[in-house]
């Protein structure tokens, strides 16, 4: 190569973009959990900040952005994804100010700093019931990462949007993993902005609700990560001893399928309720713990699947404390891993808050 090709070269490359983003890692460890709030016995924000600590809690997600939560978690060293309910959607997607305008009002008091880590545009928009939220989804999402990056935060939080498992058309066995064809024209142009950005694909995974929906013929062992003689994938020729991975691998199937075959799976919701309906099969106390000790066992592992035995699996439980004011089936509001007074519903290995304690150390902090 002669010295002015090689010159030339050489400023091409200094004034090309980088063909990678910086990517923001908004999930640092591989157990979270879900603060939802709709009840009307919780205890304080700062009691909950309390009691995640000494959980060892990390990293924890709304449903909203209230401020009053944020502020209790300022400086505790817990992470959150904050979330922009589906009622924004219409505006903020056409409406790049009030992007802006939301950002700054939820987010930017809140950096410097690694309290907010995450803003979940909707949640289960994609295979839900309003066609329109389909169609403002990727422009209220892009709208949002334009705001953050406008306020030069786009490198510090990452911007996401959840999906239930409504938007697979097969997941079973996991290498028949596939989108539906109604999702797709929505979801492409979605997951091509989240490929540009390095935002993971979340998905709320639940199999309990496999379960419920089947009981019959999913075994319950397969479904609590008990023993069980398991399912064999003929594709891949690979083994699967529980549902929890097999749900995540059919994810990366179907991701796979249309082209995205290097985009991490995140669970953003699993969980298992401890009471139901008389036909809600599976909904009890035993179940819930079991399923809840054995998953977190296994994330604590900091292990891959299966089929990505490299992608360490990451999983936010579903929820925090059990929520009474939430409508549907029982079950809807017995998913609590801690009652109201900061203890455990039952025995799943937390050593935070003791039962006998937990009331008074409550208690004593103030609003």
């Amino acid at each position: 190569m002669g010295f002015f090709s090689f010159s030339l070269w050489f400023i091409l490359l200094l004034f090309l973009p980088p063909s990678n983003v910086l990517v923001v890692n908004a999930f640092t460890g591989t157990y979270g959990i879900n603060y939802g709030r709709i009840a009307d016995n919780l205890p304080p924000p700062e009691s909950v900040a309390t009691l995640l600590k000494a959980a060892r809690i990390k990293n924890i997600r709304i449903y909203d952005a209230d401020n009053a939560v944020l502020r209790a978690f300022k400086g505790s060293g817990i992470e959150v994804i904050v979330g922009l309910g589906n009622e924004f959607l219409r505006d903020i997607s056409v409406n790049e100010d009030r992007a802006v305008q939301w950002v700054k009002l939820n987010v930017e008091p809140f950096l410097p700093g690694k309290l907010v880590k995450g803003i979940a545009v909707g949640n289960e928009i994609l295979g839900g019931a309003d066609m329109e939220l389909w169609e403002v989804l990727v422009p209220a999402v892009k709208n949002v990462y334009n705001a953050l990056d406008q306020l030069r935060l786009a490198d510090k939080v990452e911007v996401s949007s959840p999906h239930s498992e409504v938007v697979f058309a097969t997941t079973f066995p996991p290498s028949a993993g596939e989108f539906k064809e109604s999702v797709l024209p929505y979801m492409r142009p979605l997951l091509q902005f989240f490929s540009q950005i390095g935002t993971p694909f979340y998905i709320n995974a639940y199999p309990f609700l496999a379960y419920k929906s089947d009981p019959e013929h999913i075994d319950l062992n397969y479904a609590l990560f008990q023993t069980n003689p398991g399912i064999y994938d003929a594709k891949t020729k690979l083994h699967y001893y529980n549902m929890f991975e097999a749900q995540i691998d059919a994810a990366y199937a179907a991701l796979e399928k249309i082209g995205f075959d290097k985009m991490e799976v995140i669970v953003s919701e699993t969980g298992w309720a401890s009471k139901g309906d008389e036909n809600e099969a599976g909904a009890n106390l035993r179940n819930a713990m079991i399923y809840n000790r054995n998953l977190r066992k296994r994330l604590l592992k900091k292990k891959g699947t299966p089929y990505r035995p490299k992608m360490v699996a990451k999983a936010y439980v579903f929820a925090l404390f059990n929520e009474n004011l939430k409508p549907g089936p029982t079950s809807e509001r017995n998913f609590g891993l801690f009652k109201a007074d900061g203890s455990v519903s039952y025995n799943i290995g937390f050593t935070g808050l003791v039962p006998s304690s937990a009331f008074s150390v409550l208690g004593s902090i103030k609003v």
